[in-house]
């Protein structure tokens, strides 16, 4: 891969992607190579009106800055010591897991301050200190820690990704081939949440993957497709809609 720099005889390659957790399905991609930021791609990703939900390496006071100037919300985790500027706090229950709730200047004033305030929330769970930056004030608190707890839903999706999908096996090397394997996984995997949806009201596992593939199978040496369901034209479209609504 000559096109994808990384250091002196290794290549690597990056898949900036994003993730919508209502629908449990990825919307957009961008591919890069391995001496690429992540940053720079969260404003490409989110639209107006979306809430991105980020780890620490995500954290940018100024990218913070950009987002709220283009109305588009952040759940970001921050660092532990990162300095605050406390202009209003808000009231927690005592004894509650939510221990800090206030409307801060993060950063240090003349250095890496941003110009608009965020709201910090503070919370501990199974021992675990969490401190999560927002520009969300219409949510609680407990709204908030829920919302970050659920980007494991992210790391999950990748890791089923690459350990069924087998997109870490590179076949291709060039950047064109690397990106049409990647959207043959992605593509995979959004037909398998179709049927998955659609035929169990779930979400993709690798038991209905296992199942779909003996179906297949079965059909294939037997000659007959009595086995499988046959979706109509009317919720192939309904999927597709469906689909193009999680893109834009």
């Amino acid at each position: 891969m000559y096109w994808a720099d990384y250091r002196k005889g290794s290549k690597k390659a990056k898949a900036h992607c994003g993730f919508d957790i209502n629908h449990g399905i990825p919307n957009k991609i961008f591919l890069t190579d391995g001496n690429g930021g992540e940053r720079p791609f969260v404003n490409l990703i989110l639209s107006k009106g979306q809430t991105g939900v980020m780890d620490r390496g995500y954290q940018s006071h100024k990218d913070f800055d950009l987002l709220q100037k283009e109305n588009k919300h952040f759940v970001c985790r921050i660092k532990t010591k990162t300095t605050r500027t406390i202009l209003k706090e808000n009231c927690v229950i005592p004894g509650n897991y939510i221990f800090y709730d206030a409307v801060v200047l993060i950063g240090t004033p003349g250095q890496n301050q941003p110009r608009k305030p965020v709201r910090v929330v503070d919370y501990k769970i199974a021992g675990v200190k969490y401190y999560v930056a927002t520009d969300r004030h219409d949510l609680t608190a407990e709204q908030i820690a829920t919302i970050y707890k659920l980007r494991w839903t992210i790391e999950n999706f990748f890791k089923w990704w690459k350990e069924h999908l087998k997109v870490y096996h590179l076949i291709a090397r060039s950047e064109y081939g690397l990106m049409v394997q990647i959207l043959g996984g992605l593509i995979t995997y959004l037909l398998m949440a179709i049927y998955c949806r659609e035929q169990f009201s779930e979400k993709v596992s690798i038991k209905r993957v296992r199942e779909l593939r003996t179906t297949i199978l079965n059909e294939l040496f037997s000659g007959t497709d009595a086995a499988a369901p046959n979706p109509s034209r009317d919720n192939v479209v309904k999927d597709q809609k469906i689909i193009t609504q999680a893109k834009t």
